[in-house]
């Protein structure tokens, strides 16, 4: 009899430590890349159509910051390059008839020249033509370089104007409020109607379909892992109810910490731990927050 109470007692023992044999070698809190959306530009909020908890895909606007006075510059940005592009002069034109005496004036001087050659005429009417033809060549050469003088200057103002509307136009790009990314609206922090500032945090999103655990393991477990590594993550829902996923180690610290008090470790008198990143693809279950595990 007494042999069958023993027997029952390393039973119960057995029973006890296997009970107490852990089945992860890690905890931590699963995460996701929050991103902070900022105003870049200031005004009235016009339109602003999201709320905390939305589905929000990549690129998508979900307001608008008032534009009217930006467009307004835009409108007279482009007035004032009409003006110079009217005032540049048509070279061509304005240089023709003085081209034009110059052609004539190099004819008589060919003609003088035969002439003079010939005995037929004194050589001051060769000298005369000549001297037309400098004059008139310099006459040619001031106004052509006026004229470029002039079309250059006024290219580099139309040139100017176009830097000027391109920053009205990038101006009034960032009034379009848009998701940096694709995820789930997690806090909203303005409203349609408000005037907002250049700085003034609008909502903050994250990418909840990629979530990670960051979990702690001590300095005995890292020699067992390293990055890209498959690892099983669970789920911790409380009251015994976990799900499993399929994980890849991402990321591992170079320095230790203090262990948090929230977390359990595999060697419960470690006072140093090293944290470690485990990505999974969300299924719509995990929350930022929730407690996880990781069996290596």
């Amino acid at each position: 009899m007494q042999k069958i109470y023993v027997l029952a007692g390393l039973a119960l023992m057995m029973a006890s430590c296997g009970g107490n044999e852990k089945d992860y070698d890690a905890t931590g809190t699963f995460e996701a890349t929050e991103t902070t959306v900022f105003a870049e530009q200031s005004g009235a909020l016009l339109s602003f159509d999201l709320e905390e908890g939305d589905n929000m895909e990549a690129n998508r606007q979900v307001g608008l910051i008032d534009t009217t006075q930006i467009w307004l510059k835009i409108k007279q940005t482009d007035a004032t390059k009409a003006v110079y592009q009217s005032q540049k002069p048509d070279m061509e034109r304005q240089i023709a008839a003085t081209r034009q005496q110059l052609a004539k004036a190099q004819q008589d001087e060919e003609r003088y020249r035969e002439l003079v050659a010939d005995g037929a005429a004194p050589s001051k009417m060769f000298d005369d033509a000549t001297s037309k033809v400098k004059v008139l060549q310099k006459q040619l050469d001031a106004q052509v370089s006026s004229l470029s003088t002039s079309i250059q200057s006024l290219n580099k103002q139309t040139a100017a104007a176009d830097v000027q509307k391109a920053q009205l136009l990038d101006m009034l790009r960032k009034c379009h409020i848009m998701t940096p990314t694709k995820g789930t609206i997690l806090d909203k922090y303005v409203e349609q109607g408000e005037f907002v500032s250049v700085g003034k945090p609008l909502f903050k999103i994250a990418n909840t379909e990629q979530m990670k655990l960051r979990a702690y393991v001590t300095s005995a477990q890292l020699q067992n892992i390293k990055i890209g590594q498959k690892v099983k993550v669970f789920a911790d829902y409380g009251d015994g109810k976990r799900k499993e996923y399929a994980g890849t180690i991402s990321w591992i610290s170079s320095r230790s910490e203090f262990t948090p008090k929230t977390i359990l470790t595999d060697d419960e008198r470690a006072d140093l731990v090293y944290a470690v990143k485990v990505a999974i693809k969300n299924d719509g279950f995990v929350k930022i927050g929730m407690y996880g595990e990781v069996k290596l």
